[in-house]
């Protein structure tokens, strides 16, 4: 694919990549991806959070998202706020420089328009305006690609993801609820798509032999043997946005129910696999460990959603509470249990078909918790055979994501100076 002067198209990636969140960079990988296979002339960078680590593992050139080093620590002593001050005025003019450079610039997925976890508009929702913005400016095509949406209550967070939207020249969205939430915040949404998780277009390598539903027993039957392992996904989890009065309470309850849930299934004989989807995230591993104190309890140390899916594969049920240890249980076929912190949990699971299956992240109920898991092990065949259909469904829907986008933001030389931007502000 080449622009309409012949040379390669220039397609910048954004966001917080490569620092350390899995389904972040899971995300990254789907888009590169599409990317590699549809457009392999595309010239690909990113502007992110970990250009090092982005760099290392997708091969591409990256560039840091903020100027001021210290963006993500709280600046308390004037310096630093100094510091964090002047690079949000730097960081207009990197952006909108690095913006000019491209002609397409992709956000892959990613709860990019959504506050469902702690969230400052001088944080990341005031560097997706700056794209956004830049790219309007600029000409530049931006595009917000099976993002996950939420209504935010904060005003200045809410003025800022609105606007960020509205200036985009592409929009999707990983659910219908994101989209609806985008509407009812003053987006004209009525072009945008539904999509599911970027996540679902990566690949499920065969030799991992993830079990074939039609080889574990008649549908609804348990299979025979002993039970196997149990996959549990832990959080760094302390509420959301409007939580932050009672974070550590939430923090507490959340940890406290798990190490509980975790014990029970240690005195039933079960082995238990810890994951994570987060650097810190370990810090509630070390506490579990610790809290168990058992052989049977272990911990992985996954570094991408690859690893996850091989973990989850091997597995009898998963029970997770990130969004991204959710899609990768449900893409191996492995029934999960949601620990649900936000709507969006709930709508993945209502999608593939394990609706039934979630509980209050904020209020673990260990005693809740296991009838939940037991239920849940008793349809494990069924609930395979219902994975399977879903996850084929999902595949055939991104493949039509990929094709709108192909539309929207490369265009036929021809046709590239009738291109409409979607919406205008």
């Amino acid at each position: 694919m080449t622009s309409a002067d012949k040379s390669p198209v220039r397609v910048g990636v954004f966001g917080l990549l490569g620092s350390g969140n899995l389904g972040n960079d899971g995300s990254l990988e789907s888009v590169l991806g599409y990317l590699r296979a549809e457009h392999p002339e595309a010239v690909v960078d990113a502007l992110c959070g970990g250009p090092e680590a982005v760099t290392t593992r997708f091969q591409i050139p990256a560039t840091r998202l903020h100027w001021y080093r210290g963006e993500y620590r709280t600046a308390s002593r004037a310096g630093a706020i100094a510091g964090k001050g002047l690079g949000k005025l730097v960081d207009v003019f990197r952006t909108a420089a690095w913006v000019r450079r491209h002609d397409v610039v992709i956000v892959p997925g990613m709860g990019v328009l959504e506050a469902t976890l702690p969230l400052r508009p001088w944080g990341f929702p005031y560097s997706l305006f700056l794209l956004c913005a830049s790219g309007r400016l600029l000409g530049t095509r931006v595009a917000l690609v099976s993002v996950g949406a939420a209504e935010i209550g904060n005003r200045p967070t809410r003025a800022l993801v609105r606007w960020s939207a509205r200036l985009a020249a592409y929009r999707s969205y990983r659910d219908a609820q994101s989209r609806d939430a985008m509407r009812a915040m003053g987006v004209d949404t009525a072009r945008d798509g539904v999509y599911p998780d970027l996540a679902f277009a990566l690949p499920t390598p065969p030799e991992w032999d993830i079990p074939c539903p039609e080889l574990v027993g008649e549908l609804g039957e348990v299979p025979s043997g002993p039970p196997g392992p149990v996959c549990v996904g832990v959080m760094d989890f302390h509420g959301g946005n409007d939580d932050r009065a009672r974070a550590d309470e939430i923090y507490r309850r959340y940890l406290d129910g798990t190490i509980r849930f975790v014990r029970a299934l240690v005195e039933e004989g079960r082995p238990v696999r810890l994951l994570t989807g987060d650097e810190c995230d370990a810090s509630v591993v070390a506490a579990i460990l610790d809290a168990v104190d058992s052989s049977l309890v272990t911990a992985a140390q996954p570094t991408s959603l690859a690893d996850l899916m091989k973990e989850m594969a091997a597995a009898d049920t998963v029970v997770a509470v990130r969004y991204h240890n959710l899609i990768c249980a449900l893409k191996t076929g492995t029934p999960v249990l949601a620990l649900s912190y936000a709507a969006k949990s709930d709508a993945l699971m209502d999608r593939m078909g394990l609706g039934a299956y979630c509980h209050p992240a904020r209020e673990v109920d260990a005693d809740r918790l296991l009838e939940q898991f037991r239920a849940l092990e008793k349809r494990s065949a069924e609930l395979r055979q219902t994975l399977t259909e879903r996850n084929l469904a999902a595949a055939r829907q991104l493949e039509h994501q990929f094709t709108a986008l192909t539309a929207a933001l490369f265009p036929a030389p021809d046709h590239a100076h009738a291109h409409a931007r979607q919406e205008a502000p």
